[in-house]
């Protein structure tokens, strides 16, 4: 949990570099490229993880890696570095694109299926989310999960909507052994 806390303070700080810097919409860009190399690359997850590789090391293979990305993305790695947390450069990106969503005012609806949205099952959903939650903003992320049986979990915010069948399923479940 102390890893969270700190990844969303550092995900702050950059957020206000970034802002100061007016490169908020690239930094966030650059945050979604540095999370989905890391989780994408088994290899350099478990080097940031790793006490084998020096700090130096880290910074010197993340500074290749990201070679490419804004000079904030860079003084965050080397941030990480000097403070020996590179192993929350993962979090601190997720963090950083939550928070940069949320200052945009970007609802973001989470939605579990037991197989892929089609796009047309999408588009329905995110027009119904909409609705529900009077933003026009709103972007949509699917997880699948098999063990839902079917139907749809959806959450936006604090509020969830659960029509899957295994819920469904464990509800007569109840009821059935409240009623022997």
């Amino acid at each position: 949990m102390s890893g969270s806390r700190a990844a969303k303070r550092y995900a702050k700080a950059v957020l206000l570099q970034a802002n100061e810097a007016n490169n908020a919409s690239e930094v966030f860009e650059d945050m979604q490229v540095v999370y989905n190399t890391i989780t994408d690359s088994n290899e350099l997850s478990e080097m940031l993880q790793s006490p084998v590789y020096t700090e130096e090391d880290k910074k010197s293979a993340l500074l290749q890696i990201f070679s490419n990305q804004t000079e904030t993305t860079k003084s965050l790695i080397s941030t990480l570095v000097i403070n020996k947390r590179t192993s929350l450069l993962s979090d601190v990106a997720t963090s950083f694109v939550n928070i940069y969503k949320e200052s945009q005012g970007i609802k973001v609806a989470k939605v579990i299926t037991a197989v892929p949205l089609s796009s047309e099952i999408e588009t329905k959903v995110l027009s119904k989310v909409k609705e529900l939650t009077g933003s026009e903003k709103v972007t949509l992320e699917n997880t699948v999960d098999e063990s839902i049986i079917g139907g749809f979990i959806l959450r936006v915010g604090d509020l969830q909507y659960n029509a899957s069948i295994s819920n469904n399923l464990a509800r007569i479940k109840r009821e059935f052994n409240k009623s022997i």
